[in-house]
């Protein structure tokens, strides 16, 4: 029997809810919302909030309730608040009640779970001028944290989320595992790191909610473990007592009638008890009733995106007369235009390859105007590039001509809507080329290339994040000046309103000052999103720790970024015989208490910038080596054909987890390649051998198992079973359920696993060929190695 302690339910004003029944919600004919707010993380002291990010016009913002535990301020334009932790305890997550025009908005606050721990340094008797600490608690940035020498001993008290971090020491300038801590993991360059374990990610007694039925007008929420507080919310309106009922069945939520006003909207619900937060649920609505079929869904549905992101220049050449590369005989064809364009994507649209393949959003490369020569990159041996990849803008409104024109590009925009595609593009803010019209015009827009003590503020990614350049003719565009970030913000929004496309995959995001974001996003909101009902989806690109990562997330910055810290811990484990599940799994729940168990990160097979996973999975490639060069002086092909059931497994993995799943173009079939650029090869789509023919569709079919089945795009995710070899995972949406099982092992392995009391009576169907068997309470099944089985109802 569950249960359930006191519930601690925040009363709003009674004159708000003077309703004529019990079915009617307060709220306005026009939000004042950006959109929907997840629970705000609070720093252990003090937390500073963007009252911008969350209010259209925060100048409205009549008063602001929060709990007596904490204090806060408001800046007097009312954009910004600081909230700060007072001597009383904090509850685990309590009430921002924000009023506007007397309607209140909720925004949640969580406490803090941050703990101390302790990292020390013997120096043994010898002398040393600094010692510091690099690693993913400070983006391997070592001037963020210094030890102290104190009675001998160097030390440093970090402050960190439970969960786990790689580091070294850097003694004088000398990077060194930390000689006290014995446990260390393999940092997939050929060396190790030390690994520092902060408290636990997932302690046991948290309470799980599951979506167990759908009545009319109703909703059941299950609760596994004790329960002391909920909080459930439709959109950003908290949910008072009248629509919840708790008992030994759940939570019982009445949805509100106002629901029926609004084409899409979700109610959410999330609950705690004296050891932390529950994992969130998430429903979704469609004029008021609960979405149980996928073809509800439509495009403009963010969490049910499959993105499939492409090379223009290599992905399909539709138009011979723009095919112009760079006449240079330093450039290696590998670097130089192959001739793909617009009109080869429009054409491979039109034909049905993506809906085939059951793509619904396509990511483009940039197609701003890159120079027409070749440059040399800085890093030895300088070799001369051309622009084919679209990184290097001189224009940022128009078209670059090697991939066609704007006529073109809408034209291809027109078509994927017409097959319900999404368009997002690639859009490069952070810089320009040397030989662009704005440094031309304003070299003083550009930040500062040689720095105070001489040094070239050149790829400095941690220490100048800010300013650093990605080469000598890559200036950085200083968007902390109001006329840049206003300029060219309106170059983004550009592409939006005159070729309607669907958002952005935003490069070098982290680089990027926040002031720019946010004035993109509100200019994105008033002009778009609001006034035409027109959902934009935007996606960062940050590599750096999950607290840098998901500081962009919020209403009023990024919807999402991509997941690199899962992608490079599941690549690992996915592509190495002795990789371990046990590891992989404590890493996506990391993901969970940062981005929320409903998130749009990105899930990425690959990308442009990364080895391709399959010549990893296949040792055509090895960790140790400089998987660059590797491209450069061998023929990387797909060595061992297991690859390609590694490969597989990769893939599912993505498509049956939260998040939103990337491929990377040709990796639906196992395009081999080392880095840049052999992993950005011409896209091949005839003469695929057997194993390719058989990992595409094998692919196709987790996409469109994926697209039909609701637990994977909304539902909770639940890990059953987990060993260092086979894993079982579920995930359930009411009555529907979905049960993923791999073994990673070489060899074949019989797995079992206890079904769940709610589904034990599902009649299940397989969609992998493995053969199951039920008896009593458990499923058994024979896995061959490097395989896996989906089981759905």
């Amino acid at each position: 029997m569950i249960k359930l302690q006191h519930f601690f339910l925040i009363l709003f004003a009674t004159a708000l809810f003077a309703c004529t029944n019990n079915e009617d919600l307060p709220v306005p004919k026009e939000s004042q919302s950006t959109g929907l707010a997840a629970p705000l993380m609070l720093q252990p002291d003090s937390t500073m909030i963007q009252l911008q990010d969350y209010f259209l016009d925060p100048k409205k913002i009549d008063s602001v309730r929060i709990d007596p535990s904490l204090n806060f301020a408001i800046s007097p334009d009312s954009a910004k608040m600081v909230i700060t932790v007072g001597q009383k305890s904090t509850p685990k997550m309590s009430v921002m009640n924000v009023w506007i025009k007397g309607y209140s908005y909720t925004i949640l606050l969580e406490k803090s779970r941050k703990i101390w721990q302790r990292i020390s340094f013997d120096p043994k008797e010898k002398n040393y001028k600094k010692v510091q600490v690099a690693g993913e608690m400070n983006n391997w940035n070592p001037a963020n944290t210094y030890m102290r020498h104190k009675d001998n001993v160097w030390q440093t008290d970090l402050l960190l989320n439970p969960g786990k971090y790689q580091y070294q020491l850097v003694i004088d300038g000398k990077w060194t595992l930390d000689p006290a801590n014995p446990d260390k993991v393999d940092n997939n360059i050929g060396g190790f790191n030390s690994l520092l374990r902060a408290g636990s990610i997932s302690p046991s007694g948290l309470p799980w909610l599951f979506t167990d039925k759908v009545g009319e007008s109703k909703v059941t929420i299950g609760v596994k473990n004790r329960v002391k507080d909920v909080f459930v919310l439709w959109q950003n309106y908290r949910l008072d007592n009248k629509f919840i009922k708790v008992d030994s069945s759940g939570i019982t939520i009445t949805i509100p009638r106002k629901t029926k006003q609004y084409e899409s909207s979700f109610i959410r619900v999330w609950a705690v008890n004296n050891i932390g937060t529950s994992n969130e649920i998430l429903i979704p609505l469609h004029k008021g009733d609960v979405i149980l079929n996928p073809e509800e869904l439509t495009r403009n549905d963010k969490e049910a995106m499959i993105i499939y992101f492409l090379m223009v220049d290599r992905f399909y050449n539709g138009d011979h007369k723009n095919d112009v590369p760079v006449i240079d005989k330093e450039v290696d064809p590998k670097v130089n235009f192959q001739g793909g364009d617009l009109s080869g994507i429009e054409q491979k649209i039109k034909h049905g390859y993506f809906s085939n393949l059951g793509i619904n959003t396509i990511w483009i490369s940039p197609i701003t105007q890159n120079p027409p020569d070749a440059w040399n990159e800085y890093p030895a041996p300088h070799r001369k590039f051309s622009g084919y990849h679209g990184y290097w803008p001189i224009t940022l409104t128009t078209v670059d001509n090697h991939f066609g024109s704007g006529e073109e590009f809408r034209n291809m925009v027109s078509e994927a809507h017409d097959k319900n595609i999404n368009i997002l593009l690639d859009y490069v803010s952070n810089h320009v080329h040397k030989e662009s019209w704005l440094y031309k015009t304003h070299p003083d827009w550009a930040t500062q290339f040689i720095l105070k003590d001489k040094r070239k503020n050149l790829r400095l990614w941690d220490e100048q994040r800010l300013t650093t350049w990605f080469d000598e003719f890559l200036p950085t565009i200083d968007l902390t000046k109001p006329e840049i970030y206003q300029m060219i913000s309106d170059s983004a929004l550009f592409w939006i309103k005159q070729y309607h496309i669907d958002g952005f995959r935003h490069d070098a995001t982290k680089h990027i000052p926040e002031i720019y974001w946010r004035t993109l996003t509100r200019k994105i909101n008033e002009q778009v999103v609001f006034p035409e009902n027109k959902p934009v989806f935007q996606i960062g690109e940050t590599y750096g720790s999950r607290e840098l990562i998901s500081s962009y997330i919020n209403p009023g910055e990024l919807d999402a970024q991509f997941d690199f810290d899962l992608y490079f811990n599941a690549r690992s484990i996915f592509a190495k015989d002795n990789g371990s599940f046990k590891e992989l799994f404590p890493i996506l729940q990391e993901t969970f208490n940062y981005y929320g168990e409903h998130n749009l990160m990105g899930n990425i097979t690959g990308n442009q910038d990364q080895s391709r996973f399959i010549s990893f999975a296949s040792g055509a490639l090895t960790f140790a080596e400089s998987d660059r060069e590797a491209g450069w002086k061998r023929d990387i092909e797909v060595k061992d054909t297991i690859g390609y059931q590694m490969l597989a497994m990769l893939i599912a993995f993505n498509m049956t987890i939260p998040g939103i799943p990337v491929i990377y173009y040709g990796d639906e079939y196992g395009m081999p390649g080392a880095n840049d650029p052999d992993n950005r090869r011409m896209m091949k789509f005839d003469s695929l051998n057997l194993h390719e023919l058989k990992t595409k569709n094998m692919v196709q079919q987790l996409i469109h198992l994926r697209k039909d089945h609701l637990p994977l795009i909304y539902g909770d995710f639940k890990l059953l079973e987990v060993s260092d070899k086979a894993v079982v995972y579920m995930r359930s949406y009411f009555d529907q359920v979905v049960f993923v099982i791999m073994n990673k092992d070489k060899d074949a392995r019989k797995i079992d696993f206890v079904v769940p009391e709610k589904f034990r009576n599902a009649k299940l169907n397989n969609h992998f060929g493995n053969n199951f068997t039920v008896k009593k309470n458990n499923i058994n099944l024979s896995l061959k190695g490097n395989t896996f089985e989906i089981l759905t109802n």
